[in-house]
Parts: structure tokens; C-alpha cells; sequence
């Protein structure tokens, strides 16, 4: 694909465009499993796993850092650190017009922008072959359709998908609602009290206590 380098984007900030901070904490979880950084744990949840990798980007790094504890990945997107880094990201996109007010909504064109690039990265047939650029682009342009195709059990394990999802539309379970429709949670990070800082902190200690494997691989 290297379709991230064409747009210009960080997947997670493509997510936010379409599906709000659901979708965007979604992408972080799957790019964080990718690197083998969290592991899943009893009752749908996720921690951090052995070293913080190296290279991890700001919002990546905060969802990270959020699971020192064993969270679900909806209670992620309603940590103040992640309200906060979901705040943060908008602010690029803002300055580039693709979020208008009130409540910095995206635009108009900024959809039919997500929409343009959906049609240019369709998903994939398969999963073979693919760079984790390419399973993180297709997750946050395509939502639940990528992640039932390229990562099926963790998005089960963790509650990113739920079954008997639709599969011809395109959606996050995580934020029950369709992807390019914007959703009420991301007002929610507009405000509200953020709490403490988001820096990220050298190693992680590994292990959701009862967890259910590490991550990685699917």
C-alpha cells in the first residue's frame, strides 16, 4: 500500500476523521499489538506488555501508558489521558481545516477526504503479505471489516469487534455507531477534567494477571 506515507496521516489521526476517539483508540490498540506492547487479559481487558517500544508515537505512548492497570478498551477512551491526547490530535487536523466548528466536526470535506481514501485503499483480500502499515491503514479507513479479516481473535478477545456485527457497512463495535457518522463521545473529549500528565514512562511491567496471551500475532 504505503498508503500512509501518501495521505499524510498517522492512522490513528485518519480514524479520528471517520469514527471519532473510538475508532482512534482502536487503531492504537491494534498498532500497540502489532509491536507485541500489550497483552489481553480476563473480561476483555488489556495491559502493557515488557518494554515500551522504541519509536512509539505520542498517542500511541499515552494509551500505553494508561495500561499499566488492566482496562477494556472502552474504558480507555473515557481515561482523561486519552481525552487529553484525543485533544492534542484534533489540533493538527483543525489547523488544516479538517475539523469546523461548532464542536469541531469534521467537515465536509474532510469525509468525502476519508471517503476518497477508502475508495483508493480498499480492503484487502487477504491478510498474507501485509506490512503492519497496511493492517493499520486498512483498519482505520475500514473499521470492523479489516479487523474480523486481519485480526480476528484479538479484536474478538478485547471487544473491538462484537459478533454478529454487519459486515457490509462501515463501522467500529467500539463505538456502536457507523464510521463516517460523527459520534456524541467526541464532544465528550472537547472538556472535562484531564487529570494527570501523559508522558510515557521506560519499561512497562508485563503481565495481565489470568491474561490470555501476549500480543503480536493474531
Amino acid at each position: 500500500m504505503d498508503g500512509v506515507t501518501e495521505i499524510g496521516w498517522e492512522p490513528h489521526q485518519i480514524a479520528l476523521l471517520g469514527g471519532g476517539p473510538p475508532a482512534a483508540v482502536t487503531v492504537a490498540l491494534v498498532a500497540l499489538h502489532l509491536l507485541g506492547a500489550v497483552e489481553t487479559g480476563p473480561r476483555r481487558t488489556l495491559c502493557a506488555a515488557g518494554p515500551e517500544p522504541e519509536g512509539l508515537g505520542p498517542f500511541e505512548g499515552t494509551v500505553l501508558d494508561c495500561l499499566h492497570e488492566p482496562l477494556t478498551a472502552r474504558e480507555l477512551v473515557r481515561h482523561p489521558d486519552v481525552r487529553l491526547a484525543v485533544a492534542l490530535t484534533r489540533i493538527p487536523l483543525a489547523e488544516d481545516g479538517l475539523l469546523g466548528h461548532p464542536r469541531l466536526r469534521p467537515t465536509r470535506g474532510a469525509r468525502r477526504r476519508v471517503e476518497f481514501w477508502r475508495e483508493r485503499h480498499p480492503l484487502p483480500a487477504v491478510r498474507h503479505g501485509l506490512t503492519d502499515d497496511d493492517t493499520l491503514l486498512a483498519v482505520a479507513l475500514h473499521g470492523d471489516a479489516a479487523l474480523r479479516l486481519l485480526l480476528p481473535r484479538f479484536a474478538l478477545r478485547t471487544g473491538l469487534t462484537t459478533p454478529g456485527a454487519p459486515a457490509d457497512s462501515v463501522r467500529f463495535s467500539l463505538g456502536r455507531g457507523r464510521f463516517l457518522r460523527w459520534r456524541d463521545e467526541y464532544e465528550d473529549s472537547v472538556s472535562g477534567d484531564w487529570g494527570g500528565g501523559t508522558g510515557h514512562h521506560g519499561d512497562h511491567a508485563g503481565g495481565c494477571a489470568s491474561g490470555g496471551g501476549g500480543g503480536g500475532s493474531d
